[in-house]
């Protein structure tokens, strides 16, 4: 059993794990949900500008919006990390000085907001176009109905895809670490990684992947619940009433119907 022991010294050693768990929680939980949280309000924000460009009348609008998502889509997380976190370091340092946090942030922001564009434009899409010629019998603009009416059902039915999305950004923050980030800025993975190093053993990676199912996993469940709960209704079935009942109500009201006719 020589190779079971090694896999619990390797994988499993509870005393790493208890090492690296304080810098998990103060410095990595901490950084990974401030990126995640971050990008995805950044990336909503962007993406509801990018679905309603996408569905535009006008064509100006609809093709920057079509080449933008197919190019944050298109390409690996990872490029797109590095391209940004590398390309304009220089323009960050007179900004935000030599931290690459916020570059991480910002490329997370637009590989979020072209996925999150695409949701808001097929749950836009997905309400009924009588909606919206309602509105404009109304005497509604096209824009007051879009922002009033139509773009509201559109975002309540996508909710599941938005919760989602931001799963995958939680796991796509680990990427951010290849720029370099500075000690108090690690996240879970990059913490997990340095301890694994200093350790030689891959107890305190594991201990990252804890947490970062302790994040994704009841998201995932709290989804499939919204889910159902949007497909049915808030309303439950109840079970059918047997007729016979109606024919007692009749049975006792007809002395009733009788006398008073007499």
């Amino acid at each position: 059993m020589d190779w079971l022991n090694t896999i619990i010294r390797t994988f499993f050693d509870f005393g790493a794990m208890a090492e690296v768990l304080p810098q998990l929680l103060g410095v990595g939980l901490l950084n990974t949900l401030i990126i995640s949280v971050a990008a995805t309000i950044i990336g909503v924000a962007l993406g509801m500008i990018v679905a309603v460009m996408g569905i535009s009348p006008s064509r100006w609008l609809r093709v920057p919006a079509r080449i933008y998502t197919d190019l944050f889509r298109g390409l690996p997380a990872i490029l797109t990390i590095l391209l940004i976190g590398q390309g304009f370091a220089r323009l960050s340092q007179s900004i935000f000085g030599p931290s690459p946090y916020p570059l991480g942030i910002i490329a997370l922001s637009l590989i979020a907001s072209a996925y999150i564009g695409e949701i808001f434009r097929a749950g836009i899409q997905s309400v009924d176009r009588g909606q919206g010629e309602a509105c404009r019998a109304l005497g509604m603009s096209y824009a007051k109905s879009m922002a009033l009416v139509v773009v509201p059902q559109g975002i309540r039915r996508v909710l599941p895809a938005l919760v989602n999305q931001f799963i995958a950004i939680v796991k796509d923050s680990s990427l951010v670490y290849f720029l370099g980030l500075l000690v108090t800025e690690r996240e879970l993975f990059r913490v997990g990684q340095d301890a694994a190093v200093l350790s030689g053993n891959l107890s305190p990676l594991v201990m990252a992947g804890i947490f970062y199912l302790v994040i994704t996993v009841p998201l995932t469940h709290l989804v499939n619940y919204f889910d159902n709960r949007f497909r049915t209704g808030r309303r439950r079935p109840s079970a059918p009433s047997s007729g016979l009942n109606e024919v007692k109500e009749l049975d006792a009201a007809s002395p009733l119907i009788t006398g008073s006719n007499t």
